[in-house]
This record gives C-alpha cells, sequence and structure tokens, in this order.
C-alpha cells in the first residue's frame, strides 16, 4: 500500500503551526515526569465563579503577569466561559484579558477538561485537587495541571490566602510530584 503525501499542503500547516507557537511561545521545564490522574471529581457549580492565582509554572502566554485572575461562568450552548485576566510586569501595569471556552472531557467526573484561547485549538486543563465545597457552596482552592507536566497553576478564592492554605497548597504540590523551585508566586492586590 503506498501513501501519498499532499506537500502543497505541508507549507500550510507548518505556518499554522509557527503561528501558534508564536502566539503561546515555548513552554517551560517539566517540573513533573509522572502527572498523576485527578484525586477528586470536580462539580461544576462548585468551580464557577472567580479565581485568584496563587502560583504557577511560568508560561509563555503569562509571561510576567501579576494579579491574575480566572472567571468561569455557564455559556448558553453548555460550554464555560473563561475570562482570564492579568497587569502585564506589576500590579500597576497594562491590563490584559482574554476570552476562551472550556467543555469537560465525557467520563472524567468533571475534573478533566480542554480549553481555547485561540480557535480550533484546545489543551488540556486538569483539576488535580481541589478542597471541600465550602459553605458559599465553591470549591475554595485547585491545583490544576495537564500531562505533559510543564503547566501548574494554584488557584484560591482569595486574593491573599492565609498563611495555612499556603502551605497546604506547597505540601500537596510536591506530594503530586511538582518540582517546587519551578513555581512563581502571583501578586496580587491587597484586597479582593
Amino acid at each position: 500500500m503506498t501513501t501519498k503525501v499532499r506537500t502543497k499542503s505541508l507549507p500550510i500547516v507548518a505556518g499554522i503551526l509557527l503561528s501558534v507557537t508564536a502566539c503561546v511561545g515555548t513552554p517551560g521545564p517539566v517540573g513533573n515526569v509522572s502527572v498523576p490522574e485527578p484525586a477528586k471529581p470536580v462539580e461544576l457549580s462548585g468551580y464557577l465563579g472567580k479565581w485568584y492565582e496563587y502560583g504557577r509554572y511560568e508560561a509563555p502566554f503569562q509571561k510576567g503577569c501579576e494579579g491574575v485572575t480566572a472567571d468561569y461562568s455557564l455559556r448558553e450552548d453548555g460550554k464555560i466561559r473563561v475570562v482570564n485576566s492579568c497587569f502585564k510586569g506589576s500590579l500597576s501595569g497594562e491590563f490584559d484579558q482574554s476570552t476562551g471556552k472550556a467543555k469537560i472531557i465525557e467520563g472524567s467526573g468533571g475534573a478533566k477538561l480542554k480549553v481555547s484561547f485561540f480557535g480550533p485549538f484546545y489543551g488540556d486543563y486538569w483539576v488535580l485537587d481541589r478542597g471541600e465545597i465550602d459553605s458559599e457552596g465553591t470549591y475554595p482552592w485547585s491545583i490544576v495541571g495537564e500531562p505533559s507536566g510543564r503547566y501548574l497553576w494554584m488557584l484560591t478564592r482569595e486574593a491573599k490566602p492565609g498563611d495555612a492554605l499556603k502551605s497546604a497548597l506547597e505540601a500537596r504540590v510536591r506530594s503530586l510530584g511538582y518540582d517546587w523551585s519551578l513555581v512563581r508566586l502571583t501578586q496580587q492586590p491587597a484586597s479582593n
């Protein structure tokens, strides 16, 4: 059996891949060579709302971002609206915001999603662990990663979590196999 390769389309595909890489950038080092499966299921209603980024592995598309927030809400089509915001370079830097969409991966207990900020291209978003639903009906914290081990985010409902939660997040990130030395803590404003 002979397979023909259409060489006319290769430059187009290469151009698309270069454009995506130029927009997103080259990912950082692998911080976890054995990313675990999510620890618990996630109820969407408890995950929706505003999150503050406590820390992350520096990603090219977030380079230098401070005051990072993520806001998740339900769209009319059943997907999730994702609005990520940050200030470039410092808390007094230029405000930047990106809107995307996410969809839950069937059979994942709500803990695995595909997220897109760029057309038809989706990336993995795994809620590796999260706190228990609180009195307000939301999860108080979550740790997010993806299969390559190059990306990691720690999210909290408070802009400035207390020392006990900070210590618990660090301990849990380490126990999940992540290299804490690659974590970049995010500056957040004094008030929510």
